[in-house]
């Protein structure tokens, strides 16, 4: 039986993500024309959304007057900066599609991404410039055909900068498309559990996210929002830069993470509003030096990216005396499928949604828990949680499927339209999901699941661990246990048989921890996911 959202129904308009993001600009939200829209916090450079609408046309106009536009795919390799968001939202703006790649990306990474997404041109910064220019190189592209928008130019190493990119003043070009098949973005999943993929999506998906998260988040002009999720991250590119520009809110730009700057950058901006994943939960839930900064401007923070467990989740809103709810999405899902409002559910659902959920069903959409075992429908209970099973989801922000790779798109997303998310999940009687762990990550220890997410909780509640992680080994008797990875907090004197004890004092003896690895860190894509492949292979 499947579980329709609770939320009223949205508008989505048919329009591209440019006429959607920008056009009331020039009409009804004019007033927000001198308002700033990006601070890049490295620099203090402040743009407004006059001047960033402005860039963009113009970044548009110039890669139409390159014979750039509609079919035409562009490689976006670059950390966050207000740069970043002119130029993506220029090539979208110019017609033509944006694959983002990772800044973390190798060149053989890069030119494996750009050969399979066929990208007639790479964007990117001189601080990633070597390993752009080499994957240009291994794919044959001409040197030219490698932007470098803050380098020295065409003179010196073969690259346009931007200011020769720009140098024709090349209006923005008249485009026409249907915006419910016209890819707009073209990124890749993160490739925890396979190789990655492209994932298509369309002007009306990214349309449709911001059009169904906007009113749940209630966001507002006077908001400053800390931006420090990677932009080149669906996560980063719908829910900050396209909900918040969206919003007419203030983007204060981190390129990356870095918890002083980050802490420093809300105390010094004011910012409300705080987009993260559960390590940065972690850091601030534990880290000494948040007691050195004024955070009394943060309103919301909301965790993604990964299952946030509710006792951290409630550290750190105690911790820093604001609200802390959490999402769930995929790159698949444009990313948004299930949230709690920033006010928890208070004005729609009249009950707060408990912070071990990721909440309800965004609008114009219907969700359903699945027994992967069986296939059959798992009811939502009149009381308490109902048992566990796959989550499905189907709305008008699911993809058009991925890149060259039907076989891999009809295991996805079946003929009745149901994207399978391959996380196991259970609801409960008031619509609120939770996610259990990964289909696939799930550890069988004598025939009984084990989900590591419950025990990285677990671990995570010792005050001697820093960070963990949890995966499943197989032992002399060819069985598979559960295998944790510790780092120590500073100074901190913790055995491998402690750990052991702590966690077995709270789970059933099936979900006991076998065996303990301490290391210097955890490894997580930019997104914040645990890349449990990385440490199979450590």
């Amino acid at each position: 039986m499947s579980f329709s959202s609770p939320f009223p129904e949205v508008d989505i308009p048919t329009a591209s993500v440019y006429d959607y993001l920008f056009s009331g600009l020039a009409g009804p939200d004019a007033e927000h024309l001198d308002r700033i829209a990006l601070i890049d916090s490295t620099t203090g450079r402040q743009t407004s959304y006059r001047e960033m609408v402005g860039r963009i046309d113009s970044f548009a106009g110039a890669l139409a007057a390159r014979g750039l536009g509609v079919g035409d795919v562009v490689g976006l390799l670059a950390p966050n900066s207000s740069a970043f968001a002119v130029a993506f939202h220029g090539i979208l703006r110019s017609g033509a599609t944006a694959t983002t790649i990772n800044a973390l990306f190798t060149a053989k990474d890069i030119a494996k991404q750009l050969t399979d997404s066929r990208a007639a041109l790479l964007i990117t910064v001189s601080a990633l410039a070597a390993q752009a220019a080499e994957a240009v190189e291994l794919v044959g592209l001409p040197a030219e055909n490698l932007v470098v928008l803050d380098g020295a130019g065409r003179a010196a190493d073969g690259h346009p900068n931007a200011v020769e990119l720009l140098d024709g003043n090349a209006a923005a070009p008249e485009v026409t498309f249907a915006p419910s098949s016209h890819l707009a973005a073209l990124p890749y999943s993160s490739g925890t559990t396979g190789n990655p993929k492209g994932v298509m999506l369309t002007h009306r998906n990214l349309v449709a996210n911001v059009a169904q998260i906007r009113p749940l988040h209630g966001m507002v002009p006077d908001d400053v929002v800390l931006a420090v999720l990677p932009f080149f991250h669906i996560y980063g590119m719908t829910v900050l830069l396209n909900a918040a520009l969206h919003a007419r809110a203030r983007l204060v730009i981190m390129p990356s993470f870095d918890l002083a700057k980050f802490l420093g950058n809300i105390a010094e901006h004011r910012a409300t509003i705080a987009f993260i994943a559960p390590p940065v939960a972690v850091a601030l839930a534990k880290h000494p030096m948040v007691d050195e900064h004024d955070l009394s401007s943060l309103k919301v923070v909301m965790s993604g990216a990964a299952p946030l467990d509710a006792e951290l989740g409630r550290a750190v809103a105690e911790r820093l005396d604001c609200r802390v709810v959490q999402g769930y999405g995929m790159s698949e899902l444009s990313p948004v499928s299930h949230i709690t409002p920033f006010d928890a559910g208070a004005h729609d659902m009249h009950v707060d949604a408990p912070l071990s959920s990721v909440g309800w069903t965004v609008s114009n959409a219907v969700s359903k828990i699945v027994d992967p075992e069986t296939g059959k429908d798992i009811n939502p209970p009149d009381e308490g949680l109902s048992a566990t099973g796959e989550l499905w989801f189907k709305g008008p922000n699911v993809m058009a499927g991925y890149l060259n790779n039907d076989e891999a798109t009809r295991s996805t997303v079946d003929d009745d339209g149901w994207l399978h998310t391959g996380d196991l999940a259970q609801v409960d009687a008031h619509g609120c999901v939770y996610i259990v762990d990964r289909l696939k990550e799930l550890i069988k220890y004598k025939g009984y699941q084990v989900p590591p997410a419950e025990l990285e909780a677990v671990l995570l509640g010792h005050p001697g661990i820093a960070d963990a992680a949890v995966i499943g080994v197989t032992n002399d008797e060819g069985e598979e246990v559960p295998k944790a990875y510790v780092v120590k907090q500073a100074d901190t004197d913790l055995t491998e048989d402690e750990v052991i004890e702590f966690v077995a004092g709270q789970v059933a003896p099936y979900k006991k921890v076998r065996k303990v690895q301490f290391i210097d860190a955890i490894p997580k894509s930019a997104s914040g996911k645990i890349l449990r492949k990385d440490l199979r292979t450590a």
